[in-house]
């Protein structure tokens, strides 16, 4: 497309999320790129008033770069469907499904792709039977939060019963699975295809809020270290993962591998982060893709059909 044919470009950042903060740079990020290329890109900090900004800013198009809940989670889509604004990104369905760990597992399973096995947490549930079940350690997680927020690691009953806790003040819908001992990789989709695969490797206890966004000590692997047979397989996985919950124009799917180099999928992220700390910009560069020359990618992602 010609830089004249995307219109006034509405670049959707911030909002009210948990993970407002980060949306913020990524969002600048994304703003500066747009407008390096010429493109009349205007940036909108999502609040209550989103519909009439929209309606009164006449766009054309719009860039959603929210991170979690009413951006991540089929809201902002539906808003913009409804306004007949174009929109980069998965839809209603993929955004929504995506956004749910437990739903996203559940599908999987159907699929028959790689995910572990789980149970919902209750505050009658008991926890000691749970923990006999899944065993030690394990993880406790909010079904709706993303960047590891409300991602917990729990070694005996007393810290699972803490964790329940912790991460129902961020979402009413809490699981838990066993603690993958292993690697842990990322795969960029970026429209039909998917881009090289990234090992995240942190001195946390995993990779954690801090560790993705805040901290100078995590390493970075792309080329991944895999074997060109493993990159294929776990690029295929994530593709079909990332189709099975009817997400589709760009994201990120995150895979752990075991001791013993089983993949198992973690979970979707249709608007991942784009700052300097960001997955997808580094996966896209070592393919050969500029960070500007990326976002206009994504951008045309918004041309359906």
């Amino acid at each position: 497309m010609t830089k004249t044919a995307y219109g006034k470009v509405a670049v959707l950042l911030g909002g009210t999320s948990n993970e407002r903060e980060v949306s913020l740079k990524s969002g600048k990020a994304v703003l500066t790129a747009l407008k390096n290329k010429g493109i009349d890109a205007h940036a909108v900090d999502v609040g209550k008033d989103i519909i009439d900004v929209l309606r009164n800013g006449k766009f054309d198009r719009a860039f959603i770069i929210l991170h979690g809940r009413g951006g991540e989670d089929g809201v902002i889509q539906a808003l913009l469907e409804m306004l007949e604004i174009p929109y980069t990104g998965s839809g209603v369905l993929g955004s929504a499904l995506s956004m749910d760990k437990v739903r996203s597992k559940e599908v999987w399973k159907g699929f028959g792709l790689p995910t572990l096995p789980f149970e919902m947490l209750h505050a009658m549930s008991d926890f000691a039977a749970v923990a006999g079940r899944i065993g030690f350690p394990m993880a406790v997680k909010a079904s709706h939060e993303g960047s590891s927020i409300g991602t917990y690691k729990v070694n005996d009953v007393a810290q699972l019963q803490k964790a329940y806790t912790d991460a129902s003040q961020f979402d009413s819908d809490v699981f838990v699975e066993p603690w993958v001992v292993g690697k842990e990789y990322t795969v960029a989709i970026l429209g039909d295809n998917a881009l090289p695969v990234i090992r995240m490797e942190t001195p946390r206890t995993f990779y954690d809020f801090e560790a993705k966004y805040q901290s100078n000590d995590t390493k970075y692997h792309c080329p991944s270290g895999l074997s060109d047979e493993d990159e294929f397989l776990m690029k295929d996985i994530a593709t079909k993962a990332f189709r099975a919950v009817g997400a589709y124009g760009w994201g990120r799917v995150d895979i752990m591998c075991d001791s013993q180099g089983r993949p198992w999928l973690l979970e979707n992220n249709t608007a991942p982060g784009m700052t300097d700390h960001s997955l997808v910009p580094m996966a896209a560069k070592v393919a050969g893709m500029e960070f500007d020359d990326l976002v206009v990618r994504i951008l045309d992602t918004s041309v359906k059909g």
